[in-house]
């Protein structure tokens, strides 16, 4: 019976053994400009800003994530505060290779009652290149009380010049033609 009881337990712990992919490090923080081309929509509602991101791992499948951005859309005197908070789930396919999910409460406001509560969902691969060039590809859907959900794609890169520091940049393609983007140092730990 105990044996039975240790297999049983050690089969539905699999599962959770695996690690993150070598040179693969969820935890960080980043901080950066970052920009939002609204130019193909035809709103011309282009926008820039900062942010500031970070990540922390709670054990080697698990993390937590969070992000705070701030721009000021160009020719008005209109700010957007966006945020979002999440856990994602990482496990390894190969050595150098992590298949992620992650799912996240977003948040809105742009001042004069125009703001939002919503959530995202997304899945993709994010791996070590090279030990100094790491990079992730993500497929997502976001959704919006009162707007309408958009599919988009994530795809960024991060050069690390040690095991420390390193410059990330991140470029998102949302489905009605909105491009936003970011560029900054990320502090890994």
């Amino acid at each position: 019976m105990k044996r039975t009881l240790l297999a049983l337990t050690l089969l539905a712990a699999i599962p959770f053994a695996a690690s993150a992919a070598e040179g693969v490090s969820y935890n960080y923080v980043e901080g950066g400009y970052t920009r939002a081309d609204a130019s193909n929509t035809g709103t011309n509602n282009d926008a820039d800003g900062w942010a500031i991101n970070g990540s922390g791992a709670i054990n080697p499948n698990f993390h937590v994530f969070g992000g705070y951005s701030k721009v000021d859309i160009n020719d008005t005197d209109i700010s957007l505060d966006q945020w979002r908070i999440g856990a994602g789930y990482n496990r390894e396919i190969n050595p150098k290779l992590d298949l992620v999910t992650k799912v996240a409460y977003e948040k809105f406001d742009a001042g004069q009652g125009v703001d939002g509560n919503g959530y995202s969902v997304e899945a993709g691969v994010r791996g070590a290149i090279t030990p100094n060039f790491e990079a992730y590809g993500m497929a997502g859907y976001e959704d919006y009380q009162d707007f309408d959900g958009d599919f988009y794609g994530r795809v960024g890169a991060t050069v690390k010049f040690n095991p420390t520091w390193g410059i990330n940049a991140d470029v998102k393609f949302a489905n009605g033609g909105d491009t936003q983007w970011f560029v900054g140092p990320r502090i890994s730990f």
